[in-house]
């Protein structure tokens, strides 16, 4: 049971770590610049994402990739070209704007974002993966979650250190780039 925590640990943190989500979770709070409900929002997806990779595991490994490869290209294109057009209206009121969101709407963005980003995620076919090797669903579960959960934690902090340190406008470019991106290489893959 132990070994079935720390291998889900291991692996999901390890790919996670250069994943979309964490980029994800940066972006949202540079935007919303409330660290805590991004935080609160993208752990919340991520119990959904656990609790379903553990308990259908083989299953989703059945799902068409492309397709969902496809909607994820869309997601990280529509999030990239919103990103690059906003930065040009933003200034110094939007962020003290976006800073006034109530925290539970800001969570429910976080949590909207990447539950739609991860669905069928490496770190979900992986979770699903490890709970058919172990009989230790619950293990499992909170193995992967704890390492997903510490993956935004490193996110949302990084974001908050880089809304006091640098201008929004050039993070927005920056993640914008970096989500289209993330889009063009998602929509190669699911053809490729």
């Amino acid at each position: 049971m132990i070994a079935a925590f720390f291998v889900a640990f291991g692996t999901v943190f390890l790919a996670e770590l250069p994943d979309k989500t964490m980029v994800a979770s940066l972006v949202l709070t540079t935007r919303f610049r409330r660290p805590l409900a991004v935080w609160v929002g993208v752990s919340g997806a991520f119990v959904l994402h656990v609790v379903l990779a553990v308990s259908i595991g083989s299953l989703l490994r059945r799902l068409p990739d492309t397709p969902v490869k496809v909607a994820v290209a869309v997601l990280f294109l529509v999030g990239g070209a919103v990103l690059l057009r906003g930065h040009a209206e933003e200034d110094d009121d939007e962020g003290a704007a976006a800073a006034d969101v109530p925290f539970g709407r800001v969570a429910l963005t976080a949590a909207s974002v990447v539950g739609l980003a991860e669905f069928g995620d490496l770190t979900q076919l992986a979770t699903a993966g490890i709970a058919t090797r172990y009989s230790a669903p619950i293990a499992v579960a909170l193995g992967a979650w704890c390492a997903l959960a510490t993956v935004a934690a490193l996110a949302v902090t990084a974001g908050r250190w880089i809304v006091q340190h640098v201008p929004l406008s050039l993070v927005q470019r920056i993640a914008g780039g970096v989500f289209i991106v993330f889009g063009v290489l998602t929509a190669i893959s699911a053809f490729a």
